[in-house]
């Protein structure tokens, strides 16, 4: 009964924490390539030992063990393409306006490196375990080329979400192959062939398997196929990728993203001073006691410039005026 269960449990925390490891140790933090490099060839050299080892051994602990090791050797060379070391010959953007066969051409020059590393992983992980009995390192890798493949297809050919911001930096540049519109008549037809292998590999644990290697095998296996099904759907819901992952994100948006939220506060700090502005904002946006405030400062103002005037008044000519008139009024000693 434990095989039932610990194998599924171990496969899906091995998905989820490979896939943000990869992402931490890749994304926008301003890592070393020397610690890429480090973390790829100690994975490189942990798993290719481990699987010709475990060729042979038919226990269970040795089928977790292809299975992590076949997990390792993929990490290595997905750091290797995340971090833009392995893309393709021509590793630039896709071009505006092209379409159809040219946009495919294009989009192969783009990976063309990264996909025959991979099926020089494949024939690595085939030559080591082709004479043993142990073979979860080639189905597990199977797994992986099959549903990779498929999720490239259907980001070419068009989705709803692409989850774009799981990628790096140094591989921005393929976003312009994806396409994000209605999905396409690709994507229901590789969801149900790969729920329909699912569904065998999940009839062989009840039906075919007889030994505990076999359980775990198959369930490890079909476990990831399933998780892969899974992503598949992020492509079609609006499911937050992001959220699984958030841990490997920490650097945060992309550059590009930084820029547009900062461009307004560099935009308002290199411009000249405007009083024209200053004024309309303290009179239109002040808070309301702010504004009672300013009134009352100009009541006092007012009041100053009134004054004033009345203690100049006796200086101005037409009071000296009427004060040159009274006593020529008074000089005849009648007032009417």
């Amino acid at each position: 009964m434990a095989s039932y269960i610990v194998a599924p449990i171990y496969a899906a925390f091995v998905w989820w924490f490979s896939t943000g490891a990869v992402l931490l140790l890749v994304g926008r933090s301003g890592r070393s390539d020397t610690l890429r490099m480090i973390s790829a060839s100690s994975l490189l050299l942990a798993s290719l030992p481990g699987l010709a080892l475990t060729a042979n051994d038919t226990g269970i602990s040795s089928a977790g063990a292809a299975f992590s090791c076949t997990i390792l050797l993929w990490g290595a060379q997905e750091i290797a393409f995340l971090a833009g070391w392995l893309t393709g010959p021509r590793p630039q953007p896709c071009p505006a306006g092209a379409k159809g066969a040219r946009r495919l051409g294009f989009a192969l020059q783009a990976i063309l490196y990264h996909e025959l590393a991979l099926l020089a992983c494949g024939a690595t992980i085939l030559a080591l375990t082709w004479n043993g009995s142990n073979h979860v390192g080639c189905w597990t890798f199977a797994a992986l080329w099959v549903l990779r493949q498929s999720a490239k297809i259907n980001l070419f050919l068009g989705v709803p979400v692409t989850n774009d911001e799981l990628m790096p930096d140094a591989v921005r540049f393929l976003n312009t192959y994806f396409v994000r519109k209605s999905v396409s008549t690709f994507f229901p037809i590789s969801v149900t062939l790969a729920s329909a292998v699912l569904v065998i590999m999940l009839q062989r644990i009840a039906e075919v398997a007889s030994t505990p290697f076999d359980i775990v095998a198959l369930t490890l296996v079909s476990t990831l196929f399933a998780l892969g099904i899974v992503e598949h759907w992020f492509m079609l819901l609006p499911m937050p990728a992001i959220a699984l992952w958030g841990w490997g994100m920490r650097s945060g948006f992309p550059p590009e993203d930084t820029a547009m939220e900062q461009k307004p506060d560099t935009e308002e700090s290199d411009a000249p001073p405007k009083i024209v502005v200053l004024a309309s904002v303290r009179s239109d946006a002040a808070p309301p006691r702010r504004q009672q405030a300013i009134c009352a400062r100009q009541r006092l103002e007012d009041q100053f410039r009134q004054s004033f005037r009345e203690q100049r008044a006796p200086a101005t000519p037409s009071t000296a005026l009427d004060i040159g008139t009274e006593p020529a009024a008074t000089i005849n000693g009648r007032t009417s």
